[in-house]
Parts: C-alpha cells; sequence; structure tokens
C-alpha cells in the first residue's frame, strides 16, 4: 500500500514547522509581557516561575483531566489568587499584547501552499501544537503562518482547553488519533522536534521538517521522511 493510500490524516506542529519562530526571543518576551499584565498583583519573578512550575505539571498529566484544569489547580494556589481574579487579566493580555510577538515570527512561504493542497486531496488535518497555550493564541499564530482558522476548517487544534496530555507523552498522539476517528497507522505527524517524531512509537508515520529547533536525540526514531514543505507536498 503505498503512502498516499494508507494516511488519511496529517498532523501538523506548528513552530517551527508551518512557521519559523525564534523562541530565544520569543519565549523570554511571551513570559515579560504576560507577568507585566499581573505585576500589580504578583512581582515578575514568582509570577514566571510559579508559571513554570504550572507547566511541569500540565507535562505529568494522565489524560483525566484537560491542560487547562491540571494547569490552573496547581498555579492559581501557587501564587495565592483566584482564577476568576486572574483570567479577565490573562483575557486582555492575549487580545492586547500577545499579537506583538508576532514581530518573532516569520512566514514559511510553502505553508500555506501545502495546506491547500491536503484539504483539496480530502486529508483530516490537525494542527498539533504543543497545548500548553490557550486556543486564541495558537489561531493567532496559525493567522501569522498564513493559514487562519477561517480559512482551513482543520478537524482538530489541541490547545490548554481541549487536550489532555502534552507532548512528548504519547498518550497526547493516541487521545488525537481517537478524536478524530482514525488509527495511528493513517496519521503522518509532521514537526520539526523530537517531541513530534515521537509519534512513530505507536504506529504514525513521520516527516521532519528541519527548522532552529531541531535537535534529535540519540533515542528519537528515525524520522520516515525529512524535507522541506515543498517537499511533503510531492510526498502526498
Amino acid at each position: 500500500m503505498s503512502l498516499r493510500e494508507q494516511i488519511k490524516a496529517i498532523l501538523f506542529d506548528l513552530d517551527g514547522t508551518l512557521i519559523d519562530v525564534n523562541l530565544k526571543l520569543f519565549v523570554p518576551e511571551y513570559l515579560k509581557l504576560l507577568a507585566s499584565n499581573v505585576s500589580h498583583l504578583v512581582r515578575q519573578s514568582k509570577f514566571i516561575s510559579k508559571l513554570m512550575v504550572a507547566s511541569q505539571e500540565v507535562d505529568k498529566n494522565n489524560g483525566n483531566k484537560t491542560n487547562e484544569q491540571v494547569f490552573e489547580e496547581a498555579f492559581f494556589p501557587l501564587i495565592g489568587y483566584a482564577r476568576e481574579e486572574m483570567n479577565p487579566l490573562f483575557d486582555k493580555f492575549y487580545e492586547q499584547d500577545f499579537p506583538k510577538l508576532r514581530q518573532y515570527t516569520t512566514q514559511k512561504p510553502d505553508a500555506r501552499e501545502v495546506m491547500q493542497m491536503v484539504f483539496k486531496k480530502g486529508y483530516d488535518v490537525v494542527i498539533a501544537t504543543t497545548p500548553l497555550l490557550p486556543e486564541t493564541a495558537v489561531r493567532q499564530r496559525l493567522e501569522w503562518a498564513g493559514v487562519p482558522v477561517d480559512e482551513f476548517p482543520y478537524k482538530l487544534i489541541t490547545s490548554l482547553e481541549n487536550t489532555s496530555a502534552n507532548k512528548p507523552n504519547l498518550l497526547y498522539y493516541k487521545l488525537i488519533a481517537e478524536t478524530i476517528g482514525r488509527s495511528t497507522k493513517e496519521c503522518l505527524m509532521v514537526g520539526d522536534e523530537d517531541k513530534d517524531m515521537i509519534a512513530a512509537q505507536i504506529g504514525m508515520k513521520t516527516f521532519l521538517v528541519q527548522s532552529s529547533n531541531t535537535e534529535l536525540g540519540p533515542n528519537t526514531p528515525e524520522p520516515d521522511y525529512q524535507g522541506t514543505l515543498a517537499d511533503l507536498q510531492k510526498l502526498l
């Protein structure tokens, strides 16, 4: 059976795969901007350190709760404020300040073309990005990438709210397959890091897109395919 006959769903990582992101600038600036929105309640150093602790709890999520539930149960007690006090400030941040981070990203010219092609060919398409940020942040980054939600009817976009595991936990990939009603053998994971290539361990095919974030470890499964997004188009 050819790859075209076997694969029914394409899972795309976002950062480094569909859009180039300078994470060394993006992440610190993201944390600084977010912390500044709540600095009248929590000092920046405390806010960021507790945010990191809560994010580590999300990494341990075993599927019984959403990542959002795990994060909130860990985070708010650590900083001593209720979600009802903090979430309106977070909402304001994502609406007003998060768009400023676009300057640390660069569109990949082939991203839109490959997305148009996979939809035209009838694949189920999933945005399989690390689900540590809320849906609004993922939607904005998809817009920055030139593949916005209002133009592409994605089967699933993983986010903090709707996902119950985190990369590289294999449960993350199993849950995606279950949610879209496909077997793992019918899925192709396209990404730029070892936490994407790990999907091979549950039977998914993998395609590595090299980026500045690519650093495969000795135990990372060998990608089935690798190249650019233009190469992916030829493959499919």
